[in-house]
């Protein structure tokens, strides 16, 4: 049986990222970048003024109380056509290209105003702290052009689109969202809005799993509830591997009616590993179907990644967490795939009963000391009410072992 370090391995060898799609600018937040993203121009692309105030030359401030002639005012967006001689001043506005023969920009707060003969502006200066390029960004000073911004690979967050926005990046190259399709399997599975007969429960498994891939940022399409039929089976199965990503919930164990490692192998479905060292979610299977070549519908070119999850709500929602979030993360273009743990320090003693690693819910939270985490109580994989209170999976590695209060532990967010 596989450790989960070694599922998680054979996940990434099986899965490789989408090819890259052109989107508008507005619609690539959470995506991948595809391609550097280069500077067209220099930014800022003039000398631009960093305050109100006025455009000078530094050496006719260098006494006190130096008098200068007003000659123009420019506002950001605006060029003067005039060009500040000696003893000369032009008004500006924060953002405004800054005049022609200036060299410093003088705060508004540093100067006063006075009228002179003729009805000529004179401004008078106090010098202190004025230099040669005060209060002035040169041209490029941020980025020069051919400068590369944004690199390839580069999830993009709110910086990253603004700064596109700078480049004129009005669509950009990125890696998609995965499409995943999502199948509850049941005999016993109802509606959530029905109340449940006598040995029936209600298909809880579907929205939370359409609900933690959305999260994840990929695109979920419910596929409704396969019941306990082959041909049923396959024929929602046909349906799930036109996706990227096809998730099962239930019936992957070993009963009588464990009906989907079977209806997976007959629609062509190459199994890469059944069951998993991990509690909740020992019986996980995970598989490929390949490309058909001709028989498959245009544009539906690509492996297919399945995986079959237990039905117990903890054990689909670990199972998820932990190897269908790293396919999606792979297919995405995210580096690393993998997960990457925080660390917490255990705030009460905690009993790891059994022989396999166990993903417990928890409470996590950050405090000066570090990261601070509590299992919450909770009483196996069916135990979905427990996890209202987590908002992380402590990992509790060893098995059969006491882990004492201050103890330190990996954990996954959720």
């Amino acid at each position: 049986m596989l450790t989960v370090a070694e599922a998680i391995a054979a996940i990434v060898r099986e899965t490789s990222r989408l090819s890259a799609v052109r989107v508008k600018l507005a619609d690539a937040l959470g995506r991948v970048l595809a391609e550097d993203a280069v500077s067209d121009l220099d930014s800022p692309p003039f000398d631009k003024a960093l305050m109100d105030g006025y455009a000078i030359r530094a050496a006719d401030a260098a006494r006190p109380d130096a008098r200068l002639r007003v000659i123009d005012e420019v506002l950001a967006g605006q060029v003067s056509r005039q060009s500040v001689g000696p003893g000369e001043a032009i008004r500006i506005m924060t953002g405004a290209l800054v005049p022609i023969g200036a060299d410093a920009v003088v705060p508004v707060e540093r100067t006063r105003l006075e009228e002179a003969e003729r009805d000529q502006t004179v401004v008078v200066v106090n010098p202190a702290g004025l230099s040669v390029g005060k209060n002035i960004l040169k041209r490029g000073a941020s980025t020069r052009q051919g400068t590369r911004v944004v690199p390839a690979g580069r999830t993009l967050r709110m910086q990253e689109i603004g700064a596109l926005a700078e480049l004129g990046r009005a669509e950009v190259a990125v890696f998609p969202a995965p499409r995943v399709a999502v199948l509850a399997t049941g005999d016993e599975l109802v509606p959530v809005e029905q109340t449940p007969g006598p040995g029936q429960i209600r298909n809880s498994n579907e929205s939370m799993l359409v609900a933690q891939l959305r999260s994840m940022g990929a695109v979920a399409h419910p596929l409704g509830v396969a019941r306990d039929d082959p041909a049923e089976l396959r024929n929602r199965i046909g349906k799930g591997l036109a996706h990227d990503v096809l998730l099962l919930s239930g019936g992957v164990s070993a009963g009588k009616l464990d009906l989907v490692p079977a209806a997976l192998a007959e629609a062509g479905v190459r199994q890469v590993f059944h069951k998993v060292l991990v509690k909740p979610g020992q019986p996980i299977w995970f598989g490929v179907k390949e490309p058909s070549g001709a028989t498959r519908p245009v544009g539906a070119v690509r492996p297919c990644c399945v995986f079959g999850l237990p039905g117990n709500p903890v054990s689909s929602m670990v199972c998820c967490e932990l190897f269908v979030r790293t396919a999606i993360r792979a297919l995405a273009g995210i580096e690393p795939a993998e997960p990457r743990p925080m660390r917490g320090t255990l705030t009460r003693d905690h009993r790891n009963v059994g022989n396999r690693p166990t993903y417990h819910p928890a409470k996590w939270e950050w405090t000066e000391q570090g990261g601070r985490v509590e299992p919450v109580k909770w009483v196996g994989s069916a135990d979905l009410g427990a996890t209202v209170e987590a908002n992380a999976l402590a990992v509790f590695a060893d098995a059969d072992r006491n882990y004492t209060s201050g103890s330190i532990v990996d954990v996954l967010l959720f």
